[in-house]
């Protein structure tokens, strides 16, 4: 006997290369049976998704969701009810000296999946930027005491590495990093966006495995520079295994840039939210919203689900997750694809006319529908620091 039955959908599975009507079956929390023919005698209970795409939970790998003692951080569960996605990976909103209270306030009372990659600072991001420009802060002994300490939870290393979060340290932040992450055999993921520090100085500290985030932003770190042409170091590290991030937020997504890394034949590997208590009034939203805009951009609906499911459980070392196997957990999400003509816009306000919209219509995690909860309204500074673009942005859209 089965717990649940989804029954007749469009599957999209890119870990099992599955891409047809199927039926789903759960069973004590994991994923007990993939078949064209499940007879629905066998379940306690049956959802017809005739007309939607099942795909496995979707995979963010770019969050911020530690709320309430962060500057950016906000409640996974309500949003994830309404995006489909049921892994979280929290990047860089802890740091060791605040990371206990990330696994007994989030983690451990949330009902969706959360990791976090540790912030190389101990503050972590309890202010919106600086973090790095006191390097007492940077203490690598420390970080590498709470990893060892933490290892279900802490999946690699952050460092915000720009000219607002150095303020004057340069690159030695980022040496720390490397180290902390050397140390503890886990991948370091990097932002980049506004220099110093420069590209050149970031290249040579990163490593096959690693995870440059803000691929596609907009601001002087670019990949892509005015004439086409694709960072050579950049491209050389991709080409050995560096895994680039999309991770749209506020102020780190760029249409020309997309379409000129798209041009130079490099796709992003990951498309991740960057999701925080500013990007959700939009013009990002959530996931499937950054999603339909590589829709717009030409990937298929294939490429767009395996760059939230297959790609970042693999960023994470997490094979279990992103996936529709026999015996996993029964993390599952319900999409219809919306074909409408609406403009959708990048950080800069950019617009462009996408005509395919991802919109969930159902969350699962361990099998278990997520209910609809009210989201907490953003923090009175998330509305006090909106960059200009969003404030254009929040008037237009009334």
């Amino acid at each position: 006997m089965y717990d649940l039955l989804i029954r007749g959908g469009w599957v999209i599975d890119p870990a099992n290369g599955r891409n047809g009507t199927l039926d789903i079956a759960v069973r004590d929390g994991l994923v007990a049976a993939v078949d064209g023919r499940l007879p629905a005698s066998e379940a306690a209970a049956v959802i017809e998704a005739a007309g939607l795409y099942v795909t496995p939970g979707l995979i963010d790998l770019h969050t911020h969701c530690y709320w309430g003692a962060t500057y950016w951080g906000i409640e996974p569960d309500p949003i994830a009810a309404r995006s489909g996605v049921t892994t979280w990976l929290d990047v860089g909103s802890a740091g060791a000296w605040n990371f206990s209270g990330f696994r007994r306030y989030v983690a451990e009372s949330s009902t969706v999946r959360t990791f976090a990659l540790l912030n190389i600072s101990a503050i972590g991001l309890v202010g919106r930027t600086g973090e790095l420009a006191n390097l007492d802060y940077c203490d690598v002994d420390l970080a590498a005491l709470l990893v060892e300490q933490n290892r279900d939870l802490i999946l690699g290393i952050k460092a915000r590495i720009d000219s607002a979060t150095t303020r004057g340290t340069g690159i030695e932040p980022l040496r720390r990093a490397r180290a902390l992450a050397d140390r503890v055999a886990l991948p370091l993921m990097v932002h980049i966006g506004s220099a110093p520090p420069h590209l050149r100085e970031i290249a040579p500290l990163l490593r096959p495995g690693d995870i440059l985030t803000h691929c596609c932003t907009g601001n002087q770190n670019r990949l892509v520079d005015a004439e086409g042409t694709f960072d050579p170091a950049i491209r050389e590290l991709w080409q050995a295994g560096l895994i680039l991030d999309l991770g749209h937020g506020s102020g780190s997504f760029s249409f020309p840039s997309a379409e000129a890394m798209i041009a130079a034949g490099v796709l992003p590997d990951v498309i991740s939210s960057d999701i925080h208590q500013q990007a959700v009034l939009g013009p990002m939203y959530d996931l499937p919203t950054t999603l339909s805009k590589f829709l717009g951009l030409g990937l298929s609906l294939e490429q767009v689900i395996a760059r939230a499911t297959l790609h970042p459980a693999r960023a994470m070392r997490r094979p279990d997750l992103g996936t529709l196997s026999v015996g996993a957990p029964a993390d599952i999400a319900l999409f219809r694809l919306e074909q409408r003509e609406q403009l959708l816009h990048d950080v800069d306000m950019r617009p462009r006319t996408i005509d395919r919209h991802l919109i969930n219509t159902a969350t699962f995690v361990a099998g278990h529908q997520l209910p609809e909860r009210p989201e907490r309204p953003p923090a009175p500074w998330a509305i006090h620091d909106l960059l200009p673009a969003q404030r254009t942005h929040l008037q237009l859209s009334g």
